[in-house]
């Protein structure tokens, strides 16, 4: 009885169409894979053609639809060509996956203005104006998942990540509050601490610059693909927020139940 009840409380993504944005590499790819593996079909974007088109074949092999176009998330005239091809298929969307997003590694006031604005774009306001694009396929919907990827730097400050957190923070107040509006989306925050992925190497410097290399943190964080495993589950039992994580994910239970360790420890954890 209670393996029925627990089948019926997930949503099966067996047929379903999904949206991947980010999905050239790291979580996003990863992410990917897995929705192959559940048999679901897929729309992969992102930046670079080449790693789209390897994650396309990949997931090809479990059988599934999937179809790829090279988006540029710092600019809204490649997101609405994205959407028209979307549109021009047919492929209709009942899972959003909401990943792209760029890291930072500098100080806030060492941080030009425009980098903040870049920062914000990719990962805040892309997203807003995808889903919006989408508004009348989504209140004509049953029923609509929404996967967003946020941080645990969402949860709270950390140095070096000014914009970062600050991007990462809108997340939660635009999607948590549009999922308390409409009655037919469900929006699952995924919540990750340090994954085994690339993005260090792309984060921005406060000039502009790319970091250009790979925190140790990082590379010592959870592999890839289980992060995904855990998302694609999370996403399944419709959860609202999942941290997904080592031992770093501790961090958001101290900094909501005993802030003023938080305050006293945060420093003193590397940023890189």
């Amino acid at each position: 009885m209670y393996l029925c009840i627990l089948f019926l409380n997930m949503i099966i993504l067996n047929n379903k169409n999904a949206i991947v944005t980010g999905a050239s590499s790291g979580i996003g790819a990863a992410i990917a894979r897995r929705l192959a593996k559940e048999k679901c079909n897929l729309f992969l974007t992102g930046l670079g053609e080449t790693q789209l088109h390897e994650t396309k074949e990949t997931c090809e092999k479990e059988g599934v639809k999937v179809y790829f176009k090279e988006c540029d998330f710092a600019n809204f005239a490649s997101i609405d060509e994205l959407v028209k091809e979307i549109k021009k298929i047919g492929f209709h969307i009942d899972l959003y996956v909401l990943n792209a997003g760029i890291s930072q590694r500098d100080r806030g006031l060492e941080t030009d203005f425009a980098i903040d604005q870049k920062i914000m774009q990719i990962n805040y306001w892309s997203s807003v104006y995808l889903i919006k694009k989408f508004k009348d396929e989504i209140l004509a919907s049953e029923h609509v998942n929404v996967s967003v990827t946020t941080s645990l730097a969402g949860l709270f400050g950390f140095p070096l990540r000014t914009s970062y957190c600050a991007s990462k923070h809108a997340l939660f107040g635009f999607f948590e509050s549009l999922d308390l509006e409409y009655p037919n989306i469900h929006v699952t925050f995924l919540i990750p601490g340090r994954i085994n992925t690339p993005i260090s190497k792309s984060a921005l410097k406060g000039n502009g610059e790319q970091y250009a290399k790979m925190d140790a943190g990082q590379a010592k964080g959870l592999d890839v693909d289980k992060a995904a495993k855990r998302a694609v589950k999370a996403i399944k039992k419709e959860k609202h927020r999942k941290l997904i994580g080592k031992s770093e994910i501790l961090m958001a239970y101290i900094n909501r139940y005993i802030p003023w360790l938080y305050y006293k420890i945060a420093n003193k954890i590397s940023p890189t």
